[in-house]
């Protein structure tokens, strides 16, 4: 993934600004406490794809 998107993008939910978990390969929203997964190098924010942290 292009680490210059993480400067664009954000969070479908709350326009938040989102992180990325190198160890899943996904990013997270810690106001929603969501991740959305990468999938061939292409983030894919949608909220039907994004699963729940669970702390």
């Amino acid at each position: 993934m292009d680490y210059r998107l993480l400067d664009i993008i954000a969070c479908p939910v709350c326009n938040g600004k989102l992180y990325l978990n190198k160890k899943y390969n996904e990013l997270i929203c810690k106001f929603d406490e969501l991740a959305y997964p990468i999938r061939a190098n292409i983030p894919v924010l949608l909220t039907n794809e994004a699963r729940v942290i669970i702390k």
